[in-house]
């Protein structure tokens, strides 16, 4: 196979990765900006978090395929971005633990002013 088709059809791979991130998250973030401002009881709030329960680990598996997939691909291409963007990746990998902590723990905070800062935290990775 030529190289220049080759690289052609990781640049695709790259691309259906990059769009099924962006589609399938794009519901979890929209829940984390809404959430402080659409709901308005604890039964609702929590409502709106178990609505992308069961599916929001799973999505930042594409973002990480995609990386794994840029660096088989295009070693010189991650090489680059990685070291570049060294800093907005390591905030970006504090927000996606944020989430993942906010969401795992809100409900097994007793305390209120610990349920209202927890409440804050999807929130506050979304934007």
């Amino acid at each position: 196979m030529p190289y220049e088709t080759l690289c052609a059809i990781w640049f695709i791979i790259e691309g259906i990765l990059l769009c099924g991130y962006a589609i399938l998250d794009g519901f979890d973030l929209g829940v984390g900006i809404l959430h402080p401002f659409v709901p308005r009881t604890d039964l609702e709030r929590r409502l709106s978090l178990n609505s992308i329960g069961p599916l929001w680990d799973g999505d930042e598996v594409w973002l990480v395929t995609f990386g794994g997939a840029l660096f088989a691909a295009f070693p010189e291409a991650y090489a680059s971005v990685f070291s570049g963007f060294y800093a907005a990746f390591m905030l970006l990998l504090v927000a996606l633990i944020s989430r993942a902590v906010s969401m795992e723990f809100r409900s097994k905070i007793r305390s209120f002013s610990c349920s209202r800062r927890s409440r804050q935290l999807p929130s506050f990775r979304a934007q």
